[in-house]
């Protein structure tokens, strides 16, 4: 996908790409493909987040984003006690297929860090919703800030998106930072016995679009 680097966007601080290299991605149930993997330089907040590059998009589209904030457990181990898994397998494929970016950011825990996240669980067994367990440790319930995911868009030179979310609030900071968010493309919805209730909890205090009628056939174990 041919993306130069956008005009700056005023009162953003520039990002720079510093690095681009092919990958190819091979999923546990058999799919592949391959993805430029982008680094950036000057990103406001020091961190490592990545860009995977996927397909083009065609003439005259405006190519479909993703931000997925990293979740070790789910992604990484499978985790069935949220979605985040089988959200960025699924968002692997639909950006593939239609052209577009998947900002992997490195904010787990929804910014707190792994080792408050697995606090954070513990407290949830006691009973606790993922946001009331987080206030519990003194956290706020989500801590993302997607200045650097601007800047990275910035640097990969789009300005106008379809975006791959539940999420209104990424979306509204999205659009606050200059980026024309146009369509709001929900994901699937992936319930198991032990994330009904952590699904559930996104849509009634973040309004995630995800439908409770789907959340409420699903046991809790």
């Amino acid at each position: 996908m041919s993306m130069e680097r956008s005009t700056r966007m005023p009162d953003l601080p520039a990002a720079t790409q510093r690095s681009r290299v092919r990958v190819p991605l091979r999923f546990g149930d058999g799919y592949r493909v391959d993805a430029e993997l982008v680094t950036f330089h000057g990103l406001v907040d020091g961190q490592e987040h990545l860009a995977l590059v996927l397909g083009d998009p065609a003439p005259g589209t405006v190519p479909l984003v993703r931000l997925h904030s990293e979740c070790l457990t789910g992604d990484v181990f499978g985790s069935a006690r949220c979605d985040c898994g089988p959200q960025l397998r699924e968002a692997v494929e639909r950006i593939a297929e239609r052209g577009g970016v998947l900002l992997y950011l490195r904010q787990e825990g929804r910014g707190i860090g792994l080792y408050n996240k697995l606090d954070a669980y513990a407290l949830q067994d006691q009973g606790l919703d993922t946001y009331a367990a987080n206030a519990a440790l003194g956290l706020p319930e989500d801590a993302r800030d997607y200045t650097a995911a601007a800047q990275m868009l910035q640097a990969l030179g789009i300005a106008e998106l379809d975006l791959l979310s539940n999420n209104p609030d990424k979306a509204g900071q999205l659009r606050d930072l200059g980026i024309d968010v146009g369509n709001r493309v929900p994901t699937g919805v992936f319930t198991t016995a032990h994330n009904v209730r952590y699904l559930r909890a996104k849509v009634l205090q973040t309004q995630h679009t995800l439908p409770l009628g789907e959340l409420s056939e699903v046991g809790v174990g």
